[in-house]
């Protein structure tokens, strides 16, 4: 999970690399991370300033980096989206928010330990 130590730069060499470097700046300006692109999806990028609505019909480019995102996370579904008659969450996606979250307990905080914790 290297990805939880990028940078914005990292991100942003990242977005370059799935091809849209046009939008690298919204990233980079909006000090997206690592540990923030869990809450990176569909309904976010127009936050970042991704709003070009011809683009996105054209490629579909808010499906695509999203879907980059949650492969590169390993979730299935947004945590942000769900009903509560959803079953529960997959533990990753659980773990990465709170990896999310800044200050040294989410620093330190490993997957084995999460899982330790949620049994207890």
């Amino acid at each position: 999970m290297a990805f939880l130590q990028w940078s914005h730069q990292d991100v942003q060499r990242w977005i370059e690399s799935l091809g849209y470097p046009q939008y690298t700046a919204c990233f980079t300006e909006n000090h997206i991370t690592g540990k923030k692109l869990i809450y990176v999806n569909c309904r976010y990028l127009p936050r970042l300033g991704i709003t070009d609505f011809e683009h996105m019909k054209q490629s579909f480019l808010l499906q695509s980096i999203s879907a980059h995102v949650r492969e590169l996370l390993a979730i299935s579904d947004p945590p942000w989206s769900r009903s509560i008659a959803d079953p529960p969450r997959d533990e990753m996606g659980m773990f990465l928010e709170m990896k999310s979250r800044t200050g040294d307990r989410a620093d330190s905080l490993s997957y084995a330990q999460f899982l330790n914790d949620r049994k207890k």
